[in-house]
């Protein structure tokens, strides 16, 4: 299937500027200047679900925050080159100096995506939470993802916990609202319309009539697939969703056969795709996916973010909002060390939307970038590359 050229994206430039970089006002006004707890440095410890490719940039664009606001001397973190936040917390733990902040030794949790033992899963977050109640030792745990949030929005500690890289925390049951995340002592960073915004300028640039969408059918599944989001902008934009569910039950290891499945069925079915953030879209399974659609003539557009244009999907966001991301989970932190509480905070932040893009993939499904998709363009790539595992 060809893709047509479309021309006369000026509105699409139009809808960036609209939709630009954006912090919604606080009630109270809280320093974020470096400060010591009371004599001592501040502890943080780290949770997730387990590896995922967003984490380590979200990590390390938030360490990059406290950086640019004193929390801790500047210094070049090396980029991440995997999922692994194990290495990349110990190499801050070790290499960054700081008179106010200290990543804690054994501060580092990860339930390692347990999808098919819910046991191991609760060992683990019952773990962080026996800590966070008995030994308290820790000042502040960051909540890395939609797993993590969900194990720690509870009263079952009152430990500061931001949550970060969620899909999406309202419908993921972590916060109750934009205005209200249930807790005192919890936050999560919410965008209300950050996949609202996605889908209308892949729209807006491609055109499609019939979007796919594959995802996992749990609670999990469908926040991180913003779903609802496709289906409104659906009914508003005129297009037609088509979905494919890897069931609930399937296990971890059939998860990325299954998915690529669903992949091969919707491109039977559909003139675009959205391949949304789940664990079976990685750097391993990428050219597998992308190979589908570039065989089909189907445009893609990877709601994680450009790695995955970097291996064949057509286009993204540009990594530039992550930069912003970790400058908000950094003010929110020094406020959190300056008193706040993180429930009284704002929670919601408008990342900026720019394009990346892959040429080659476009070349290869007969796509031809109009000159205003290419200036809306603040990265691009001119070939696929292919993930070579490194070597031990």
């Amino acid at each position: 299937m060809k893709v047509l050229k479309r021309t006369g994206c000026i509105l699409l430039l139009c809808f960036f500027a609209l939709y630009g970089l954006g912090f919604a006002a606080e009630k109270k006004n809280f320093a974020t200047k470096p400060k010591l707890n009371n004599g001592k440095k501040w502890r943080i410890a780290y949770y997730e679900g387990g590896p995922f490719v967003n984490y380590p940039l979200t990590l390390v664009s938030t360490v990059n925050g406290l950086m640019k606001k004193g929390w801790i001397e500047k210094a070049k973190i090396p980029e991440p080159k995997d999922t692994d936040t194990i290495k990349l917390w110990q190499w801050m733990r070790d290499n960054l100096k700081s008179d106010y902040l200290e990543f804690v030794k054994d501060g580092h949790y990860t339930a390692n995506w347990n999808k098919n033992d819910k046991e191991a899963r609760k060992k683990t977050t019952q773990k962080v939470i026996n800590r966070l109640k008995t030994r308290k030792d820790i000042d502040l745990i960051i909540a890395m993802g939609t797993w993590a949030g969900q194990d720690l929005a509870n009263d079952q500690h009152i430990t500061p916990t931001i949550v970060c890289s969620t899909s999406d925390p309202i419908r993921a049951e972590i916060i109750k609202s934009e205005a209200d995340s249930g807790f005192s002592h919890l936050h999560a960073k919410v965008d209300p319309t950050l996949y609202q915004r996605q889908i209308k300028v892949f729209h807006d640039i491609i055109g499609f009539k019939t979007l796919g969408v594959a995802f996992r059918d749990t609670v999990s599944g469908h926040s991180y697939s913003a779903i609802a989001d496709v289906e409104r902008m659906a009914k508003e934009m005129g297009f037609e969703v088509k979905t494919c569910l890897i069931p609930e039950d399937a296990a971890r290891e059939a998860e990325g056969q299954k998915l690529l499945d669903c992949y091969k069925k919707l491109s039977e079915q559909v003139d675009a795709v959205y391949v949304t953030t789940q664990t079976g879209v990685n750097k391993r399974s990428i050219k597998d996916i992308s190979g589908v659609f570039i065989a089909k003539g189907i445009p893609s557009f990877s709601q994680p973010g450009i790695k995955f244009v970097k291996y064949g999907l057509l286009m993204s966001i540009s990594q530039a909002g992550v930069k912003y991301i970790g400058d908000f989970h950094a003010e929110t932190m020094a406020k959190v060390f300056n008193g706040a509480k993180p429930g009284e905070l704002n929670q919601v932040f408008k990342e900026p939307l720019s394009i990346a893009i892959n040429l080659k993939t476009a070349e290869l499904i007969g796509y031809d970038p109009p000159v205003d998709v290419i200036g809306a363009a603040d990265q691009i790539f001119e070939k696929i590359e292919v993930y070579k595992k490194k070597k031990k």
